[in-house]
């Protein structure tokens, strides 16, 4: 269980909550919420205009409300910023964003109260899970869309997924909690057996898990949706996944460099302090680690061969740059997760509401930016490491893998998949983040489009999976071809693995199934463990 005090969550919590584990509120926390909504309470019987409080919303902040339809306003801000269309986020982000707005509400800033941030957390706890679309906001006042969907829900309306209990022994099928695909079925988290996502009204979900619906007071509706919450739940998701592929592409590199009978001289650790960027560094002794005793290497070390190619030498400085990318995506992800970013604000200690702009996705966008220009670096020279397993010219292995060329294609199509996947994730790296188009009656004249880099940089991750899945598919081949030499415990290691899930290519199959089943394995972090504490 995950306890949520508005400043300690980190990226771990986030990955493990979005696949299911539950959540609890801090004791000093439901203090905090308790001592902001008692001023907010005080705001709301005052004849001065508050923004949200008793005033409308947007281009409507100078309208007054009275006091009789508070409530209500708050209820048909919910209904008219429910905008949002295309397919659903996946449910692993909508359960990642209600604890990042859940720890947000917990900092004792937004004016909730603690019965309304507490049927959030039941929810999330109990396997509600709202239907939220994935588009709609353009990252400026918050994610309003998406985050009035998932509100909805605890009023009684919209619509949600319960997570219902299988019998009979059937095998459900859960999603992705980065790219919505289907997984393996996860667990109930009560009876332990699987489960099926059921789709029910927003009324109907919490009945079916013992919930009631709230009746939302002053500010409340705002306090929801006010927010970068669903931006941030995808960055941080595509973060996660996108660290434990830095890692996956520095043990595809050294399967390849080996594969392609390479040099493990560029990986000399004088040579990386000379330029001491960080991720360089860890990189280069990946590389030197999985390298280290191999048979192959060993059986080429007087070959003649002058320097490697770019993609091969210079793999520290590529996968080192991506690397340094991601730790200051993680930086901003860190900062955002445990930011109050509600507008108006509300400082208990100086019984005041103030209003400011905490709500703009700019830090948001721009670092889903930047993980996509990562994401860019590990694919692109991992496509050429896998053009060069196949081509003949520079492998000095049998063309395209296979024995029986002209009569077999042997992985030949397998490399254009990564030239096509590579090709397209090139156009997600233009940024989203250097758009802006006013909303709002202009009064939103700069927003962020957060949304939309957030899910480009969901995209771009499940794009560059499949790409380093194509060269850990030709490089084990390669050491196939290559045997009975064999490559460093290490990394001999992590070809049993991809034997295990894909057989060594004898004849020509469809390469589909096989890019699909190590794909997977990239995405559950299995090449980390199986080379047992090798690669950082």
């Amino acid at each position: 269980m995950v306890t949520l005090d508005g400043a300690s969550l980190t990226l771990d919590d986030l990955a493990a909550i979005a696949e299911g584990t539950t959540v609890r509120l801090d004791a000093d926390a439901r203090q905090r919420v308790a001592a902001a909504r008692v001023v907010v309470d005080e705001f709301a019987h005052h004849d001065d205009p508050t923004y949200g409080i008793n005033t409308g919303f947007g281009d409507f902040a100078e309208v007054r409300i009275a006091p009789e339809s508070l409530a209500e306003l708050q209820v048909n801000l919910l209904r008219s910023h429910a905008a949002g269309v295309g397919e659903p986020l996946a449910p692993a982000v909508v359960r990642a964003t209600m604890a990042l707005r859940a720890n947000v509400l917990a900092k004792g800033f937004s004016g909730i109260r603690v019965a309304t941030l507490e049927l959030l957390i039941e929810m999330i706890n109990r396997g509600v899970v709202p239907v939220v679309p994935s588009r709609g906001s353009v990252g400026a006042s918050g994610d309003l869309a998406p985050l009035a969907h998932l509100a909805l829900v605890l009023i009684g309306e919209g619509e949600a997924f319960v997570e219902r209990p299988v019998t009979g022994g059937v095998t459900a099928a859960g999603q992705d909690s980065v790219t919505g695909g289907p997984i393996a079925a996860g667990d109930d988290s009560v009876t332990g057996g699987p489960f099926r996502p059921t789709l029910l009204s927003g009324a109907s979900a919490l009945t079916e898990v013992g919930l009631q619906p709230i009746r939302l007071e002053p500010k409340e509706g705002l306090a929801l949706i006010n927010g970068t919450q669903p931006s941030t739940a995808l960055l941080g998701l595509a973060l996660h996944g996108a660290e434990r592929l830095a890692r996956a592409a520095d043990v595809a590199a050294a399967l390849s460099i080996d594969g392609l009978q390479g040099s493990t001289t560029p990986f000399d650790p004088r040579i990386h302090a000379a330029r001491p960027f960080p991720g360089q560094a860890t990189a280069a002794a990946n590389l030197a680690r999985l390298l280290a005793d191999s048979g192959i290497n060993a059986a080429h070390a007087n070959c003649g061969r002058v320097q490697d190619a770019y993609s091969m030498r210079c793999a520290p400085q590529v996968h080192g740059a991506a690397r340094d990318v991601f730790a200051h995506v993680r930086r901003v992800f860190d900062v955002e997760a445990n930011a109050a970013t509600d507008n108006p604000m509300v400082f208990a200690d100086t019984r005041e509401i103030i209003s400011g702009g905490n709500f703009h996705g700019a830090p948001v966008s721009i670092a889903a930016d930047q993980l996509c220009l990562g994401l860019a670096q590990l694919a692109t020279i991992s496509e050429r490491r896998s053009d060069r397993l196949v081509n003949p010219a520079s492998s000095g292995l049998p063309a395209f893998l296979t024995r029986h060329g002209g009569l077999q294609s042997g992985l030949m199509m397998a490399q254009v998949t990564a030239a096509a996947l590579t090709s397209e994730l090139k156009t997600l790296a233009h940024p989203a983040s250097v758009d802006t188009i006013p909303t709002s009656g202009n009064r939103e004249d700069h927003v962020s489009m957060s949304m939309a880099a957030g899910l480009k940089a969901t995209r771009a991750l499940e794009l560059a999976r499949s790409v380093i899945a194509i060269e850990l598919l030709c490089a084990a081949q390669a050491l196939d071809l290559l045997a009975p030499l064999t490559s460093s415990p290490s990394l001999m290691r992590v070809h049993d693995l991809l034997r295990q899930h894909v057989p060594t290519l004898a004849h020509d199959r469809s390469p589909a199934p096989d890019i699909a089943r190590i794909t997977a394995l990239v995405a559950r972090g299995e090449l980390d463990r199986a080379c047992a504490g090798k690669v950082n």
